[in-house]
């Protein structure tokens, strides 16, 4: 079948019929997105007020941490005429949702599905997602990567290194994949021979998108050219990266190898698909899901143009909410329109995540995170911190939290020496808080090496 047909098939019928079969509303979504990306602010502005109208009187009836905290604080969800009322409710932390959890499941939620980041500052965070959010999720990077001329059913490979997707290759997922022409390659590992193998997947299927962190693509394109291999006659329209800071020298790289642009996408699993970038260069913003602030250090919302932490209300998360939640990441909110043409406010010089690699004693380098997940998990650990001193020598800074013991020392010592070498050291050394960066970032993995 002609390849442009079958991206036909796989968009109009195949994944329609997957997403209606799981509950999702993603098809509808993702059509009503294509036209209100054109909208003015007006109209957006107005969209986003009546959805929050709507979010406020789910969450102070059916939310128990809501109910309370509007009694509390005298809050009369009908009472809500513009935006800035938002303002009249304090922050959502990240503390108070690992502290709270269950009270912020909606009493009528049905089939929440469990998620958790990846513990950028070494602490974890749990919380759960409806569908109607992954519906919504799903569409709003559908409408992205179609600005690129990549559509669903396109060959796509992703470099990914979550355990979520890469524990989740069931058979039927496996078929499902293989249907839509994905293939997910996991981002842990950077052997030799991962990487060559990676780069022959890439020239085996020739996709028109690549997907993943900028860290793994810039690392396979510094491997392609060490090799003398070629990247750039396979027709691969863009390279879309997220999940950590995309610095110019990893764009350069990437882009001069693999031929393609590089768009930008700021998110997470936490705040939901926050920004992407369109040709034109604009960062721009789901205002139809979602609502940013930026605010100061002491929490006052900063006018457009002024760079502050980013504050989102995510407007599909009805079930388990997300209201004036702080992502911690700085950026600022443009106060220009992009040359595009669409209405969609824009994000500029967003200070994201940073995941390093690290290199074990034979010389196998593989994403942070593989060794973040030994700890992530441990109920014992409040935070932490990895410092690769050396190839003899890591260093694993610990909050113990209660009933730590050294049986959790003893498996982080395990689980470490098992990615990094037998013969490596493993220091646990535990502190009473892990400090921040000069940037008021928190690192989880760094590597001197």
């Amino acid at each position: 079948m002609n390849e442009d047909l079958y991206t036909k098939l796989v968009a109009n019928f195949l994944f329609p019929l997957h997403e209606r079969l799981k509950g999702h509303n993603t098809v509808h979504i993702c059509r009503f997105l294509e036209e209100s990306q054109w909208w003015d602010s007006a109209c957006l502005q107005n969209w986003q007020l009546q959805r929050l109208q709507v979010l406020l009187l789910q969450a102070g009836a059916q939310v128990p941490y809501y109910r309370r905290l509007f009694s509390e604080i005298a809050f009369n969800p009908t009472s809500v005429a513009d935006l800035s009322d938002l303002q009249k409710l304090p922050f959502l932390t990240k503390d108070l949702i690992r502290t709270q959890t269950g009270d912020f499941k909606a009493a009528d939620a049905r089939n929440l599905a469990r998620f958790n980041t990846g513990g950028s500052s070494g602490q974890p965070l749990i919380f759960f997602i409806g569908k109607e959010r992954v519906s919504h999720d799903v569409a709003a990077k559908w409408r992205a990567t179609r600005w690129w001329g990549v559509d669903i059913g396109d060959p796509e490979i992703v470099i990914w290194g979550s355990p979520i997707e890469l524990t989740g290759q069931d058979r039927l997922k496996m078929w499902r994949d293989r249907l839509l022409r994905t293939q997910l390659l996991p981002a842990f590992e950077m052997s030799e021979a991962k990487l060559d193998s990676f780069i022959a997947a890439i020239r085996a299927m020739r996709p028109k998108m690549l997907f993943g962190y900028p860290s793994a693509l810039s690392f396979i394109a510094r491997h392609a050219c060490k090799r003398g291999q070629r990247m750039d006659d396979l027709g691969i329209r863009v390279a879309f990266v997220t999940s950590e800071r995309l610095y110019d020298e990893q764009k350069t790289v990437i882009a001069e190898t693999f031929g393609c642009r590089v768009a930008n996408g700021y998110g997470g699993r936490d705040a939901g698909f926050i920004a992407h970038e369109c040709p034109e260069g604009g960062m721009h913003i789901t205002a139809e899901d979602i609502i940013v602030e930026i605010v100061s250090p002491d929490g006052q919302v900063l006018p457009l143009g002024q760079a502050g932490e980013i504050v989102v209300t995510h407007l599909a998360t009805g079930e388990f909410p997300f209201i004036r939640y702080r992502t911690g990441d700085i950026a600022v909110l443009d106060d220009q329109l992009c040359s595009c043409g669409r209405g969609l406010p824009l994000l500029r010089e967003i200070q994201g995540r940073a995941t390093d690699f690290v290199m074990a004693a034979d010389g196998t380098v593989m994403h942070g995170l593989a060794l973040i997940y030994i700890l992530r998990d441990l109920p014992t650990v409040e935070a932490f911190k990895i410092i690769q001193e050396s190839l003899e020598r890591t260093v694993v800074q610990v909050v113990p939290g209660a009933g730590f013991s050294i049986d959790d020392e003893q498996r982080i010592v395990q689980g470490l020496k098992q990615r990094l070498g037998e013969k490596v050291a493993i220091d646990v050394e535990k502190v009473s808080a892990i400090p921040a960066e000069q940037s008021g970032k928190y690192r989880y993995v760094v590597s001197k090496v």
